[in-house]
């Protein structure tokens, strides 16, 4: 944020004190010989320090109506509207700590009646559809640590795959990811949901194997970590994608696919 600039930085560079008088020139009785005279004027360093208070004065009240005048750049984001209905149900409801959060992309937000899937569990679902990883990383506050949950579930990595990062770079995602929640909740469970095996993105299953991979090693050991394994159920015998997991798109699940997930991460939400 920008700061104003000082407004003592005119009485500095005059040479005035912290408490001398302000506005009120030093005088003296002269007549126009130098004597003394029943006439006021001020003397030329007065007149300076004066000068001084009123230009540093001047440059304040210019600064000031220039910064109430610029408008705050705000950046846009593809998912205010998401984030505002969010907000606006928390406003309505708002979420009791110690629930279970699921973050992440399109899977989690087209699971419909994802809240109510595991009895009395309390469970907010904070997807936001076509994010990245990467975006979980930046809106991880948003997303989990206000409302300090005992476990938290996040599906993403397929999206960041799609646009062109390599494996590596979704695990160093997903790392960030777990220091911007340990951060503030060193308590908190965190279970990663495996990057699906979608038929419409089959061209990426080595990419999305070796992604698989690099994280279940490092769940392995860390404490209060888990990976959550949906990937090799999602395939069929000659591994290849189950087409009859997924809608139309072959991108997104369809109901049974989502009675898959629910058998599978159960253990991870109690």
């Amino acid at each position: 944020m920008r700061s104003a600039p000082d407004g003592g930085a005119g009485l500095r560079d005059e040479g005035l004190k912290q408490g001398d008088a302000i506005g009120v020139p030093e005088s003296g009785t002269y007549d126009r010989d130098g004597g003394q005279s029943g006439h006021t004027k001020p003397t030329a360093l007065a007149l300076k320090r004066l000068l001084g208070i009123l230009l540093s004065c001047a440059a304040c009240m210019g600064f000031s109506a220039t910064y109430a005048e610029t408008p705050v750049a705000v950046a846009a984001s593809p998912w205010d509207a998401e984030f505002a209905a969010f907000e606006a149900t928390d406003a309505a409801h708002p979420p009791a700590a110690g629930g279970v959060v699921f973050a992440g992309s399109s899977s989690i937000r087209l699971w419909g009646d994802l809240e109510s899937e595991f009895g009395t569990t309390v469970v907010l679902k904070r997807g936001f559809g076509g994010s990245q990883l990467s975006d979980c990383v930046k809106n991880v506050d948003r997303l989990v640590t206000r409302y300090r949950p005992r476990t938290v579930l996040v599906y993403a990595g397929d999206n960041d795959l799609a646009a062109g990062a390599t494996p590596t770079q979704v695990f160093d995602r997903f790392t960030a990811f777990v220091d911007g929640v340990r951060k503030r909740l060193p308590d908190t469970r965190i279970a990663y949901i495996s990057i699906k095996p979608s038929p419409s993105r089959a061209e990426l299953m080595p990419q999305i194997r070796a992604a698989n991979a690099l994280i279940r090693e490092y769940a392995a050991r860390e404490p209060n970590l888990s990976y959550v394994d949906i990937f090799t159920p999602m395939l069929d015998g000659q591994g290849r994608p189950r087409h009859e997991l997924f809608r139309d798109d072959a991108l997104h699940l369809n109901a049974q696919g989502y009675s898959l997930w629910k058998t599978i991460i159960a253990p991870y939400v109690g």
